[in-house]
């Protein structure tokens, strides 16, 4: 599906449909486009769906930093959602829908998480690779998936192309090591917010414990697996997150009060 951008002085999102909202969040090497079989599925059941592009790279150095993030994503909630939304968000994304949900619970009806951090990831490392290792990059990126195949040349070409602006790669490490560092673990039982954890089994960037660890701190957590599955669900078995997330907002009576 083709993206129809709005854009105000802050925010660049996208919105369809009408209905109960839904605030998609994508990760750190991720786009807008990693939830259009999301969109477009939600968008036609009685929901109107968000996706913010998440300023990743235009803040200054020192508010880049998920705190930072989390911060407009729920002035993003406040300013254009309006209403109590539910958060679904992807990698990065999670960490910074968990982050709202704790330091902000009026604005989150429910959340959901897939291949989220906020406990432990592993990322491209500490350092980036020598710039223009293209081999690398698509190496990593393939990893990131069960089926490599997922990880198209459009995917790998955006990646490769920020790791070589060296401002955005030095924000992106920058964003990697604040994730890792604002460990979320002691503040999980605060969350009263109904979670639907959607994970790969065979997630190596946000490991299965990862998600297990996640079901048993937060009090009111529903924890769901996909076979053959990496780090974005939603990209590789798009059908089977739906339905597993559909479903998830039916039983939990998730409906417009």
């Amino acid at each position: 599906m083709l993206l129809n951008l709005k854009k105000t002085k802050k925010y660049s999102y996208m919105e369809e449909g009408e209905g109960l909202p839904i605030v998609l969040l994508h990760g750190l090497m991720g786009e807008l486009s990693n939830f259009n079989k999301l969109t477009d599925h939600f968008s036609k059941i009685g929901y109107k769906v968000y996706a913010p592009e998440l300023p990743l790279y235009s803040y200054p150095i020192l508010n880049t930093n998920v705190n930072s993030f989390a911060k407009f994503v729920s002035k993003f909630v406040k300013d254009i959602v309006g209403e109590p939304a539910i958060l679904v968000g992807n990698s990065l994304g999670g960490h910074l829908g968990l982050i709202v949900a704790i330091k902000h619970p009026e604005q989150v009806r429910a959340l959901c998480l897939t291949g989220s951090s906020g406990l432990y990831e592993k990322s491209f490392g500490e350092t980036f690779p020598k710039r223009g290792s293209y081999d690398y990059v698509l190496k990593k990126t393939q990893e990131v998936f069960y089926d490599p195949e997922v990880a198209t040349k459009e995917i790998v070409d955006d990646v490769f192309e920020t790791i070589n602006d060296r401002k955005k790669a030095i924000k992106t490490l920058y964003i990697a090591r604040s994730a890792i560092k604002d460990n979320l673990k002691k503040d999980l039982k605060k969350i009263n917010a109904p979670v639907c954890l959607i994970w790969g089994k065979q997630d190596n960037v946000t490991p299965p414990e990862v998600a297990v660890e996640f079901q048993e701190e937060i009090s009111d957590a529903s924890l769901y697996w996909i076979d053959k599955c990496g780090h974005a669900p939603m990209m590789e078995h798009p059908q089977q997150f739906n339905e597993l997330l559909e479903s998830w907002l039916k039983e939990k009576s998730i409906v417009r009060s």
